[in-house]
């Protein structure tokens, strides 16, 4: 279908900003601080200005579907090359 095509060729940033409803840059910015160990709580708390105001819970979220979303797209890469 048109809109499995188009998420497979989305960024995984830019599928979570979607299926969020935030701005890709909220993303970006929660992924940077995520990828440097910073903690869900921390993040909600301290970085707020960083991330636009995503609260805990769109962070926890962000975070479940990044690690799922980075996983697939391994297991995706791994078959490709085999």
């Amino acid at each position: 279908s048109v809109f499995r095509s188009l998420t497979l060729m989305l960024s995984i940033s830019e599928r979570i900003a979607r299926e969020l409803n935030v701005q890709l840059r909220q993303v970006d910015a929660a992924v940077a601080l995520l990828d440097d160990k910073a903690t869900v709580p921390f993040i909600a708390r301290y970085r707020k200005e960083a991330t636009g105001g995503l609260d805990d819970v769109q962070l926890r979220t962000l975070e479940e579907r990044l690690g799922y979303l980075r996983e697939l797209e391994a297991r995706r890469t791994a078959i490709l090359e085999s």
